[in-house]
């Protein structure tokens, strides 16, 4: 990296504030510290990868006649959940259904009930009217599933859906579900759910329209967590949304942008939520109608509840709370009410869970009443609620492109795939590579937004891009790449994200020792919203840069499940970048020593620099040997701020005592170095050669400060 330094070699589960940066080190993180790169998937969310290899095993399943495969899922099958449904807990990583198993269109209550209870993911189309039999069935979904309607066809008649115990990892869209009404109001002799789940975990209920039940139309019982509901009609319900039944102080749930039109009670009702976010829902009472609102919101119990950016029109008692309960409001209007509208106690701060954006609570009547319950076109999202390039993506049908060395697919190279998206593509963009190994170079240019790369093998192992290129290497046309050129993969284009694949730099070292610039980069990004989840990325020295379009341009890297490795600076640049629940391995140089650094930040003095959290470092060098990072003040900006934090991580005996290091005539005291409850035995006390986080400074360092109201979902 000559050009850029002047150099070339160098010697309990609710006790959380931020995305569970408090659980710490899962066990299996641990075990990889023993581990290079771990067996099949890897140490990271087996069940949450287990969908890559799903398409692969898809022609086990025969259809019938009446429920055909498709040959490609569509966009919204790709779709993830926000809330509390996307944040990582329960050995769970999201929650994002069945995406990656095989597409199944359904018109029988036969076939909806074979592949909602099969074992295996299944992405389901409801492409009709499917009348329950007996009355008030509920069948008994299992997880990896997503269960949407076609448009706005897909409906159950008569009943609904069970999630039981540790059923996880299921979404519901785009369904009507209506019409087990037995005749009487208040009915206690009917358990006739829309959807019930009793312990289940990770569920998200989006854009549908319930109504017209024996019981709720939504109970949330016995524990379940890690629910979403969003962008529902709910209506002609007594007792619509139920969330308890539990002495245990265990749900999380975010209930958004849902509009309750003359349903009586339960709008919801929460019973011992441990955190319970609603916003931007729309509760309406018209006058002069049968129904009349017995109760609005109802925090029951210990539930601690964050109401914001809600309308209620015309509710009796539009907010209410137990005594024993918390309601924190913020932004809520309420028209024609009366009765309680009741505030107090202390909650929790939802994005310390997860980003968000409330839409105006001034628009959310019209956004509500035109965008809630199933759409025409399936992935539809109306509203802001969320990251502008994400959510613009997920709107329209993502496109499939295949590639495979042998001719199968569609193109042969990556290169290839990434040249046939359109310039300025709206939508997602998915190319998925069949395992092998491609020996190329690949560059996504900045007009190709909402591109996913994505290995189609059962390991991140089986899919390879690699090539050999370093700073010094001579270009066809004259000059050298330098250290940016010479990225295997280089990513110029917001909204990306790579999947389960190896990308990697074999530049030999040992047989280039005569060439000036050894930096030889396997991963560059220079752009916004880049979501690296269960990759590997390997080289030597520059491994991984981690920069921005501009210097005056935000650029958020979120990197997680996935392993980087590298001897020099291998992680580099001035992005703001997160490295969350990763295994970084130190590698010896060329010559068989050890010595090295990890980060290299160029951070500028107004945003933040690299955070790793949760993670393993390790590797098979010398106690001692390694600096967790030194300041890279950039061509001699002295302008800049350099930052690394590293939290809450298991360090190996590899890391230096006195772990930080100038560079370039600048003292890394004068920028931005620390870390915060770090374990093993190459952590250490604090003192002036190692700072540490206060508790208090901590909460200002971790994941959510660092990508703000983008939410990266895998």
């Amino acid at each position: 990296m000559s050009e850029r330094r002047g150099k070339a070699t160098a010697g309990p589960r609710h006790r959380r504030r931020r995305t569970a940066l408090t659980v710490g080190i899962p066990l299996a993180l641990t075990a990889a510290v023993t581990t290079t790169y771990g067996t099949g998937l890897g140490v990271f969310g087996e069940s949450a990868q287990q969908t890559a290899s799903a398409a692969t095993n898809a022609g086990s399943a025969t259809a019938a006649t009446t429920a055909t495969t498709a040959a490609a899922a569509p966009a919204w099958a790709a779709d993830t959940a926000d809330g509390f449904a996307s944040v990582n807990s329960l050995g769970q990583k999201g929650t994002y259904g069945g995406r990656g198993g095989q597409t199944v269109t359904v018109k029988t209550l036969a076939d909806l009930e074979k592949y909602a209870t099969a074992e295996e993911p299944y992405v389901i189309v409801v492409a009709a009217a499917i009348t329950m039999n007996p009355v008030g069935k509920e069948i008994k979904v299992k997880s990896d599933k997503t269960i949407v309607g076609q448009g706005t066809s897909g409906q159950i008649v008569g009943g609904g859906f069970f999630l039981g115990t540790g059923v996880h990892n299921v979404i519901i869209r785009n369904l009507t579900i209506r019409d087990s009404y037995q005749g009487v109001w208040n009915d206690k002799d009917h358990d006739f759910d829309a959807v019930q789940m009793d312990g289940a975990h990770h569920v998200w209920i989006d854009h549908n329209d319930l109504r017209h039940m024996a019981d709720g139309l939504i109970d949330v019982r016995k524990d379940s967590t890690n629910v979403t509901v969003s962008w529902n009609k709910f209506s002609d319900n007594n007792k619509t949304f139920g969330i308890g039944w539990t002495e245990n102080l265990v749900t999380d749930i975010t209930i958004h942008h849902n509009w309750f039109r003359e349903t009586e009670q339960r709008n919801p009702s929460t019973d011992n939520a441990a955190h319970a976010h609603l916003y931007n829902n729309y509760l309406q009472d018209d006058r002069g109608t049968t129904i009349k609102s017995s109760y609005g919101n109802y925090s029951r119990g210990s539930t601690k509840m964050v109401l914001e950016n809600s309308c209620f029109q015309g509710m009796n008692n539009p907010v209410t709370k137990d005594s024993t309960a918390a309601i924190v409001q913020r932004g809520n209007t309420f028209s024609g009410t009366s009765g309680r509208n009741e505030s107090g106690g202390t909650a929790f701060d939802p994005k310390s869970f997860y980003g968000y954006t409330p839409d105006r609570t001034a628009d959310v009547p019209a956004l509500l009443t035109a965008g809630t319950g199933p759409r025409t076109t399936i992935g539809t999202v109306t509203g802001t609620a969320g990251a502008a390039g994400t959510k613009a993506a997920a709107g329209a049908a993502a496109a499939t492109l295949t590639v495979a060395k042998d001719g199968s697919g569609q193109f042969t190279t990556v290169q290839a795939a990434v040249d046939a998206v359109p310039a300025n593509n709206p939508s997602r963009v998915v190319i998925s590579v069949e395992p092998g190994t491609y020996r190329e170079t690949v560059k996504v240019p900045a007009n190709k937004p909402h591109v996913t790369v994505q290995g189609a093998g059962a390991s991140r192992k089986d899919t390879v891009i690699v090539f050999n290129n370093a700073a010094g290497t001579a270009k066809p046309g004259g000059g050298t790449y330098g250290t940016s050129g010479s990225a295997t993969v280089a990513v110029e284009a917001d909204d990306f994200q790579v999947r389960n694949l190896t990308i990697n730099n074999d530049f030999d070292e040992a047989r280039n020792q005569s060439l000036s610039g050894h930096q030889a980069v396997a991963l560059r990004t220079a752009a916004d919203q880049v979501l690296l989840d269960g990759i590997i990325v390997d080289g030597d020295q520059d491994t991984l840069l981690l920069d921005t379009a501009a210097k005056d341009r935000l650029g958020r890297v979120y990197v997680t499940n996935s392993y980087v490795s590298g001897n020099v600076d291998f992680v580099f640049g001035r992005a703001t970048a997160v490295i969350d629940q990763s295994v970084i391995t130190l590698k010896k140089r060329w010559d068989g020593t050890s010595a090295g650094y990890i980060t290299a930040p160029s951070t500028t003095a107004d945003r933040k620099g690299i955070l790793i959290n949760r993670s393993v470092v390790n590797g098979d060098v010398s106690a001692g040997s390694f600096f967790l990072g030194r300041n890279w003040h950039a061509g001699g900006d002295a302008t800049l701020r350099p930052q690394t934090t590293v939290r809450n991580s298991t360090l190996s005996a590899a890391v230096k005592s006195t772990p930080w290091s100038d560079m370039g005539g600048f003292s890394w005291k004068n920028d931005r170095f620390a870390e915060y409850r770090n374990t093993g035995p190459g952590s250490g006390a604090a003192s002036s050669d190692r700072p540490q986080l206060t508790d208090s400074q901590a909460t200002g360092q971790e994941v959510a400060d660092w990508l703000g109201t983008w939410n990266p979902t895998a």
